[in-house]
């Protein structure tokens, strides 16, 4: 509730003061009851403080307080000060203004019962004054009213739409992130593994050319270094992650473990397992990208490890299982690989389809990723689960 300023304070007293004075300037021709009408006067002026001041019922009760006050003092002794009815006028306006439109109303509707019902001309008058002053008050609040409910209106829409835009922007970020680290990180580790392979492997290799290729990798992998940097910017403030766009499915796995095979010189499997059967391209994405950022990870921490990629596809699930024989993540020799945008982006991808997704050192050694991504949509697995007696 707002405070009543001295501001509003200052504003009834001095209407107040005003309506005094006209009373006592006509004190004359008033005869008996001026004790009653100086509190009407008084009461139709003061309380307009609060009105100014308050908020919810006591500025609508304080409001009728006034109209009241008004009203009484036209009708018995035929006299409405100048004080009370700039109390009046102000009434009406700030009910309109705060939305109260229909007790604003009501307030004008005792002065229009007067100018039709009474004898007296003067109160006749002076009804009809207030009344066409007051509704022309009520429809200035009024406007006013509606003008600043639009602007709050269209301040909100706008707000939404730039929340709308900013999470788009964040989801564009992750999605980027995502696809820099599956595709270009990947490449880039190849890159490091063929050049060491090479340099350790070629015969006779001249010492300009060990020299040359310990160069290669030396920037292929401070430039995974640098682009882990800028992941990092692209990431800080991305709330969730973005549906991808189907790209490789399982169909291209043969070629995957072939390409990892070459590169890192070691026996890399695939068995699969169950009925194979065409996935939603969603599905079908995101277990591709886990199984090869799996196989980069083992290239990287276990070089020369043997890697086997199970696939097994279930009715209610597709689980996915890459184990490498290498050190583990706490083995000597190892590097640390469980933290980082690889297995932070595998989780990601496996959420975003409601999937699972498992890592740590597999049971007698080595590392292990373990993935279930499920084959059906919560409504097809409602109807089969209805279809059955």
């Amino acid at each position: 509730m707002e405070r009543s300023g001295p501001g509003n304070l200052v504003a009834s007293g001095v209407l107040g003061v005003l309506a005094i004075s006209e009373m006592l300037l006509r004190s004359t021709d008033l005869g008996g009851g001026f004790a009653a009408l100086l509190l009407l006067t008084l009461a139709s002026t003061l309380p307009l403080a609060l009105v100014l001041g308050s908020g919810g019922p006591a500025r609508s009760g304080t409001a009728v307080a006034v109209s009241t006050a008004c009203v009484l003092s036209l009708v018995p002794f035929g006299i409405l000060t100048v004080g009370g009815v700039v109390a009046q006028l102000v009434c009406v306006y700030v009910l309109g203004r705060a939305g109260a439109t229909r007790l604003g109303g009501l307030l004008v509707l005792p002065y229009v019962v007067i100018a039709l019902a009474s004898h007296e001309e003067p109160t006749r008058i002076v009804a009809v004054l207030v009344a066409t002053l007051a509704s022309a008050a009520a429809a200035t609040g009024i406007a006013h009213h509606v003008r600043s409910t639009a602007q709050a209106h269209s301040a909100t829409e706008q707000a939404f739409a730039d929340t709308l835009l900013e999470h788009a922007a964040r989801g564009e970020r992750a999605r980027i992130a995502r696809e820099l680290h599956d595709v270009v990180a990947h490449h880039i580790s190849m890159i490091a593994v063929q050049a060491e392979t090479a340099r350790l492997t070629t015969p006779g290799l001249p010492a300009e050319g060990a020299t040359r290729l310990l160069a290669i990798g030396d920037t292929a992998r401070t430039a995974l270094t640098e682009m882990r940097r800028l992941l990092g910017v692209l990431r800080e403030d991305a709330d969730t992650g973005v549906q991808r766009r189907p790209q490789p499915g399982l169909a291209q796995l043969i070629d995957l473990v072939d390409e990892s095979r070459d590169a890192a010189g070691s026996r890399t499997r695939l068995i699969v397992s169950g009925h194979v059967t065409s996935l939603d391209p969603g599905i079908e994405v995101t277990a591709y990208r886990i199984v090869q950022e799996a196989l980069t990870n083992a290239r990287r921490h276990a070089p020369g490890a043997a890697v086997d990629v199970e696939l097994r596809y279930g009715d209610e699930d597709l689980a996915l299982r890459v184990r490498d024989n290498g050190p583990g993540s706490t083995g000597p020799g190892s590097t640390p690989a469980l933290s980082g945008h690889g297995l932070l982006g595998m989780r990601e991808r496996a959420a975003t389809v409601g999937g699972t997704l498992r890592t740590g050192p597999a049971p007698g050694g080595g590392f292990i990723v373990e993935a279930r991504l499920p084959v059906k949509s919560e409504e097809e697995k409602k109807e089969k689960g209805a279809a059955r007696p």
